[in-house]
């Protein structure tokens, strides 16, 4: 479960299924939709998809966490729209918010601490950092209900290999946290009474890092994975222009 928060948050507790609270350079969302498996509502889209907007606007903190209350980290997404135009909406506004989590120079750490399905392992895999307990069960079950999974292929390939990847997908069927760490779509297993504590560490340890750097890194990273090599090279000289033109300025 998580660990207890600072007192001094700027947001209380949201009554549309997730705590939405900043503390210090520190931005944090909460599923808290418990009694639905922290299916993710179309309020709770909204709710976080205003902040990652804001962020994006006017940049204030440095680390997004992204946590859940009750026994499961999230089991997937409200399906409410029963009409072309609703669903429509449904999946466009599920698509923005992956690529906002997804672009965002926040350094995303996800804190898996029950099972994730679907659109909750979809999420917890597009964060920078993805820290599971040992005792979770992760899976994609959208076929099962004969629903391809297309927002998860659509970046599924890039964290892992492709013979590895559609299986998952096309079967459905549930995976452990060892398995996971194999094929590249976590970064670290906990036990489950110590992984507040090591996202905590793995927090610190971002934030020791010179924010500017660190947004630029990020950019960077995002950038390169989408180009090609004589692409990437090109925009290498100015990045690292730039980049030493800071690091000067500071010593002088």
């Amino acid at each position: 479960m998580p660990s207890k928060k600072s007192s001094t948050s700027s947001k209380p507790a949201s009554p549309v299924g997730v705590a939405i609270e900043r503390t210090n350079d520190v931005l944090t969302f909460t599923l808290n939709n418990a009694g639905s498996g922290n299916e993710v509502t179309g309020k709770m889209f909204d709710a976080m998809l205003a902040e990652l907007r804001a962020e994006a606007a006017k940049p204030t903190a440095r680390v997004l966490r992204l946590r859940a209350r009750g026994n499961v980290f999230c089991t997937g997404r409200e399906r409410a729209g029963r009409d072309v135009a609703a669903i429509r909406h449904e999946s466009a506004r599920l698509i923005e918010f992956k690529r906002a989590l997804r672009t965002s120079t926040l350094i995303s750490v996800a804190e898996v601490h029950g099972n994730a399905f679907g659109f909750g392992f979809g999420l917890a895999i597009l964060s920078d950092f993805v820290l599971v307990a040992q005792s979770a069960t992760l899976a994609f079950p959208e076929m099962r209900s004969g629903l391809p999974p297309s927002a998860i292929m659509a970046y599924l390939g890039e964290y892992t290999l492709p013979r590895w990847a559609f299986p998952l997908v096309l079967f459905g069927e549930a995976i452990n946290p060892r398995r996971a760490l194999e094929i590249g779509l976590i970064s670290q297993i906990c036990p489950p009474e110590h992984l507040a504590d090591e996202a905590d560490a793995l927090v610190e340890r971002i934030l020791r890092l010179d924010s500017a750097a660190a947004r630029r890194c990020k950019e960077f990273f995002l950038t390169a994975q989408q180009n090609s090599f004589d692409q990437n090279c090109r925009l290498a000289i100015d990045a690292l222009t730039v980049g030493s033109l800071i690091v000067l300025a500071r010593k002088t």
